[in-house]
């Protein structure tokens, strides 16, 4: 398996608006094979007509108009795609959107998601957890289906101290609660084991790999959102949310990771950086 592929994601904050702002020269300039997308919040058409010709796309738009919406885009066709999730009465439309491609007579499946952003302690944290253990069901089907699988996109949780600057302030709230990190722990723990969560639970290990982190090694960051308010960018008070998530195989064939994080505020296009993989396939 030789074919270099390189698969970008990014949470957009609506689809329509980043174009206005600058993406299309972006990704005119960054030579993405596969490209997946969060938060598009635009209608199918929208999506083909701001990408251009030359690509084959994929949209699963939410049950409420104008809500979040995932998309994947590949400069090949796709063999088959998948956006169900989780039990009949859960709807994860316009969040999980899954697709297989065929490399060289290899299959490649690749899921662009969208974690619900949450709140402590209301309904939509319970949404969350819900989307969580779906995912975390989903997983392992996936892994078995085909060594070669990845999940990208905006998961909405950072996993550890070293994803999120302020994280001593910030272990109340949705995003860094330690029962949202321990599927992390879970997701990311050595395959056929016990793994205990930094909230105390214990389950098995899923064996997959974080990407950013396996390549940035044990650092701060590198951050991929930053809020809007106040000085946060211009500081580098970011959150690491947007992840590769990859089976061992695939992650073994990794080449490169960034962090396209704009030159300065008011060059960006959304307030989430694109992350960008190389992998070896």
């Amino acid at each position: 398996m030789t074919t270099p592929l390189r698969i970008a994601s990014v949470n957009v904050n609506g689809v329509r608006a980043a174009y206005r702002k600058g993406m299309g020269d972006w990704l005119d300039a960054r030579g993405v094979d596969i490209l997946a997308l969060q938060e598009v919040r635009a209608s199918t058409d929208d999506v083909t007509g701001l990408l251009g010709d030359g690509w084959h796309v994929l949209h699963d738009a939410a049950t409420a108009k104008g809500r979040a919406g995932v998309a994947l885009a590949a400069r090949r066709p796709f063999v088959a795609h998948r956006v169900a999730l989780g039990d009949d009465d859960f709807d994860s439309a316009g969040r999980w959107l899954e697709a297989d491609l065929d490399v060289d007579g290899t299959t490649l499946t690749v899921v662009s998601t969208y974690v619900h952003s949450g709140e402590a302690d209301t309904p939509k944290q319970v949404e969350k957890y819900r989307f969580l253990d779906a995912m975390e069901r989903r997983l392992p089907q996936l892994a078995t289906q085909s060594p070669y699988a990845l999940v990208v996109g905006d998961l909405n949780v950072g996993h550890r101290e070293l994803d999120i600057k302020n994280w001593r302030g910030n272990r109340t709230r949705a995003g860094f609660l330690p029962r949202e990190r321990a599927y992390f722990d879970r997701l990311f723990g050595p395959a056929g084991t016990t793994v205990e969560g930094v909230d105390g639970s214990t389950g098995p290990g899923l064996g997959w790999v974080d990407v950013g982190r396996r390549w940035a090694g044990e650092v701060d960051g590198p951050y991929t959102w930053w809020s809007q308010r106040g000085q946060a960018f211009d500081n580098d008070t970011g959150w690491r949310i947007d992840y590769h998530v990859a089976t061992p195989a695939l992650a073994e064939t990794v080449q490169s990771y960034t962090v396209d994080r704009a030159a300065s505020w008011d060059t960006r296009w959304s307030d989430h950086a694109p992350v960008v993989v190389d992998y070896a396939l």
